[in-house]
């Protein structure tokens, strides 16, 4: 009989420091990544944004001013998984969006998956999952932490926007299909059937109600933080003479991809805002003990800004717009959640750079690298240096892949090849710098060009050589992203809510740091590739709040 009520002793004990442990946690966990948005834009649109959007998370939450991507290249893929593993390509693996498989022989995409088959769709737009990917994120380790009774759920328009940072054992990812379907979708991957509450939200023509005209949300004579409305620099839409508001999506849809034209407008961040919190509600997240995760993204800003660049009145009316949005899931959350119980990070993926053919004609130099002819011009060299063809597999990603069979064939000696190519492309107008794979592998960079470059490769993954750009290159129409230089880096970071001082800081950080920095807080182990350091200027204050 002692030894039963000891044992109920001990019982108690364990569930009032569970009980105390949950206690001190957020409820839910909501990582916003913003794709494409430079840091500079929370200056540059202060004045007009609302109390309880950007302007909220800054004067309540914590801002760290001088954050930065460690790695290149800057793009969709890498940016998401690395906010989420708290490490770089070089560990996680996700090299890019689409890389050269050297040991596929083909092209391969970050999330593609032919193993598993598409729910909500039968468009090959639904076979996706994460397992490209090698390391465990944030959700991962939340997901271990507590048995599985956390849920984690990645929602974004881009498939890879919601699978990757969600995880390798997420209840679900959704993401949009356009087309003549417009609706939300996942794979087998994570389920046979979506869920009733998604079922509905696709069948409530709400989708359709954003095939709506696009015109400003103020009076546009006040866009004064952007050119002018008609330009060289855009790229519009079919149907539309010129890239000018107002644009009328129920007439020009057709032409556009039908419903994937809402995603190139502010509205596809309203879509993803809907869903996202019709899958708060319809998984009743942050409603028990046990944190949940929600790995939310939008991404209507990165095709707005490669659409039209990011000097023009459409990305200002775009950020304008989000700032609502912000305020909206912020209100929701406090409706719904409870003003404690819960925590938000907001990052991007990368930024972007303005117009290389709008530079050009304020004299400002891009030195344009012309990828097609670059690429023609080195392969005629080398078949009258070497005299044969194929010696180069593939060119992707300001990389080289070398063809390793045709060199030993052709006995060709790899590190003598490596630096005839190095010779020669330092040697063209486009190219600022040039990697080897042995200087890559054989030492450490900590600082500059070689450091970014280092952090993003991936010593199975990536090429042989890898070049970079001069600053400021790009297309004449539409922003790009992708290099090392601090316009695609320099990216915001705002943490807000539970267990979050107020406050802010210029010493740089990284994006690898966000993970550790949110485990920390929770009190769950770091993702297991985990290179970057938990924010101690930030977790070391105490909370407001508390």
């Amino acid at each position: 009989m002692k030894r039963f009520y000891f044992l109920l002793f001990i019982s108690f004990l364990v569930v009032q420091a569970h009980a105390q442990e949950t206690q001190d946690k957020p409820k839910l966990v909501v990582g916003i990544v913003i794709d494409q948005m430079r840091y500079d834009y929370l200056q540059k649109f202060w004045s007009r944004f609302e109390d309880g959007g950007f302007k909220r998370m800054i004067n309540e939450g914590y801002n760290f001013k001088n954050n930065h991507y460690n790695y290149a290249p800057t793009f969709t893929g890498p940016g998401h998984t690395s906010v989420w593993t708290g490490t770089s390509p070089m560990n996680h693996g996700i090299i890019g969006n689409d890389w050269y498989s050297k040991f596929e022989d083909q092209m391969v995409y970050c999330a593609g998956d032919d193993r598993v088959d598409p729910v909500g769709t039968e468009s090959a737009a639904g076979k996706m999952s994460p397992h490209r990917m090698v390391s465990t994120t944030l959700a991962d380790q939340n997901r271990l932490h507590t048995q599985f009774r956390g849920k984690t759920i990645g929602v974004s328009i881009k498939d890879r926007g919601a699978i990757l940072p969600a995880g390798h054992t997420a209840n679900a990812a959704y993401w949009f299909v356009g087309g003549d379907e417009g609706k939300f979708v996942t794979s087998s991957y994570y389920m046979n059937e979506l869920p009733q509450w998604a079922k509905d939200f696709n069948n409530s023509g709400k989708n359709k109600s954003y095939l709506k005209t696009w015109n400003t949300l103020y009076e546009i004579d006040s866009y004064i933080m952007s050119g002018p409305d008609k330009n060289n620099f855009e790229g519009g839409f079919k149907g539309n003479e010129t890239a000018e508001f107002p644009y009328e999506l129920g007439k020009i849809n057709k032409d556009n991809g039908r419903y994937s034209i809402i995603p190139q407008t502010p509205y596809g961040d309203d879509i993803t805002l809907d869903f996202a919190e019709a899958a708060i509600l319809g998984e009743q997240l942050g409603q028990d003990a046990d944190t949940d995760i929600l790995a939310l993204s939008f991404s209507s800003t990165d095709k707005v800004g490669h659409n039209f660049g990011v000097n023009s009145k459409e990305l200002e009316d775009t950020y304008l717009r989000l700032d609502k949005n912000i305020s909206d899931l912020l209100t929701f959350l406090d409706q719904n959640v409870g003003e404690n119980n819960y925590t938000v990070f907001l990052t991007s993926d990368h930024a972007g750079n303005h117009v290389s053919g709008y530079l050009e004609s304020v004299r400002i130099p891009t030195n344009n690298l012309e990828y097609g002819d670059f690429i023609d011009a080195m392969e005629v060299f080398l078949q009258e240096k070497y005299d044969t063809e194929g010696l180069i597999s593939n060119v992707s990603n300001q990389q080289i892949f070398f063809n390793y069979k045709k060199l030993e064939e052709e006995e060709i000696n790899t590190e003598d090849f490596e630096k005839v190519i190095s010779a020669y492309l330092l040697q063209q107008p486009g190219i600022y710098k040039v990697f080897t794979r042995t200087e890559l592998t054989s030492g450490s960079f900590d600082s500059g060009v070689g450091y970014v470059v280092q952090n993003g490769f991936n010593q199975k993954r990536s090429g042989d050589i890898a070049f970079v750009k001069y600053p400021g290159s790009g297309f004449e129409k539409g922003s790009m992203h992708g290099s090392v230089w601090n316009y695609d880096t320099h990216a915001p970071l705002l943490f807000f809510g539970k267990g979050i001082p107020h406050g802010s800081t210029f010493e740089r950080t990284e994006i690898i740091d966000i993970a550790p920095t949110m485990a920390a807080l929770l009190g769950i182990e770091y993702p297991n590739a985990t290179s970057g350091k938990p924010l101690f200027q930030m977790l070391d204050l105490p909370a407001e709040s508390e």
